[in-house]
């Protein structure tokens, strides 16, 4: 028995590997009042080939279904949490014997995030508590044994550059290096990593009638754009974005602190005055993102691998304010059912899908965008847009890398290998 075990126990592995992609991730929010039983989301996960998932909280129900499913989970501390966590390092241990403790292993958490985009919050005491507040959870963890296993970080809004564009000359915001020099330095001991929200449809939205641009943003041919100091040629909007991250990393000196993308995606419908929003959009951009992580060419700067995505998001969250594109995020409707197709099947993985190309916009119906007002700026479609993207989730967190299968599948191939042979 053990020896058919033993033999077994490769094509056990080879299996589970193979049930989903440890680079998609989904961001999962929870404000609406139509979002389905947590259970019936696991069981739609497991039948998906995302690997990982955002949660913008700790919420057990979630956390609870997804044991067992070898998915990844991300949880976050909010906002409000970080002056608490910061100042009594037993409120730390509190938070996470309750929120981490009791559910782990058997639900696959591998990130705690403290805070979402809080250096760009404006709120000085807060930036100032957020690494004292992510060191001692990080010291919590290592309490309860879990710090080997369980990274911790935060989320930064692209708002913390300065300067994007061309990649090569990304650098963050000098009044921000104090804070990120101690970030980063966390980031780095601990190889926890640094995650952040590039969403091109806003870069887009900025400049609907710059020549190309709707086709840079969504993966569809175009004629690209060179970064005049290196002479590489950019393609899309995405590896533009996540390379001038990858420029300022490394003008601090971190150039071995990983990147993990937060929360990234295009709204399927909006209001009559948003450039961009539709179905074909939506449905192009997630679905060439997706094509263009699974061929693992990576970027430019960081070529031959595929930076952990986390899309944004899984449902639409109809109880959020703001323009009708805020709820309109989604992937999947309450009941399961596709939205629109972004090939995130399991029978999707090894195809080879085309480019999606969505119709030509019409620009006449696009809003007009004022000229910048600092005169150094030109007036071209930045690789940062400008500090909007879709209404924070109450709790938000991150990501990183996880587990990559669908362990209750495995086992049943498992069983059924080990009746086979007995």
């Amino acid at each position: 028995m053990a020896t058919s075990l033993a033999i077994l126990l490769p094509f056990f592995l080879i299996f589970n590997l193979a049930s989903s992609e440890s680079f998609i991730g989904v961001n999962y929010g929870q404000v609406a009042d139509n979002l389905p039983p947590p259970s019936a989301t696991a069981k739609l996960l497991q039948s998906t080939a995302i690997g990982k998932v955002r949660l913008y909280g700790t919420d057990p129900a979630i956390i609870k279904a997804l044991a067992n499913t070898g998915i990844g989970i991300v949880i976050g501390a909010a906002n409000g949490d970080i002056p608490g966590l910061a100042s009594d390092p037993n409120f730390a241990k509190t938070w996470v014997n309750t929120n981490v403790v009791p559910y782990y292993p058997a639900s696959n958490i591998i990130l705690v995030t403290v805070g979402n985009e809080v250096i760009t919050s404006n709120d000085a005491g807060l930036v100032n508590q957020m690494l004292p507040a992510i060191q001692n959870v990080q010291s919590a963890l290592d309490a309860a044994s879990l710090g080997g296993k369980i990274k911790v970080s935060t989320v930064h809004s692209m708002a913390v550059l300065r300067d994007s564009e061309p990649p090569s000359a990304g650098r963050f915001h000098p009044e921000y290096d104090t804070v990120l020099q101690g970030l980063l330095s966390f980031n780095n001991a601990t190889g926890s990593p640094f995650a952040i929200n590039p969403y091109p449809y806003f870069a887009y939205r900025s400049d609907p009638g710059r020549a190309d641009n709707l086709a840079f943003c969504l993966f569809q041919p175009n004629a690209g754009r060179i970064d005049s100091n290196t002479n590489i040629k950019y393609m899309n909007m995405f590896d533009a974005q996540v390379d001038a991250v990858r420029s300022a990393l490394d003008s601090l000196g971190f150039k071995n602190v990983e990147i993990v993308v937060a929360e990234t995606g295009w709204p399927y419908k909006g209001d009559s005055n948003e450039a961009g929003p539709s179905l074909e959009n939506a449905k192009a951009y997630n679905g060439n993102l997706i094509a263009h992580l699974r061929s693992m060419v990576g970027t430019p700067l960081m070529p031959g691998k595929s930076v952990d995505t986390y899309l944004f998001a899984l449902y639409d969250e109809d109880l959020k304010p703001g323009a009708a594109s805020e709820r309109a995020f989604g992937l999947f409707n309450p009941d399961q059912t596709m939205i629109y197709d972004a090939g995130l099947t399991k029978q999707q993985q090894t195809s080879s899908p085309v480019p999606v190309v969505a119709p030509t916009p019409d620009v006449s119906k696009s809003p007009v965008i004022p000229a910048p007002t600092d005169p150094g700026q030109t007036q071209k479609s930045p690789v940062i847009p400008p500090p909007v993207g879709p209404g924070p989730t109450p709790n938000n967190a991150e990501f990183l890398s996880g587990h990559e299968a669908t362990i209750l599948q495995s086992l049943i191939m498992f069983s059924v290998l080990v009746l086979m042979l007995f």
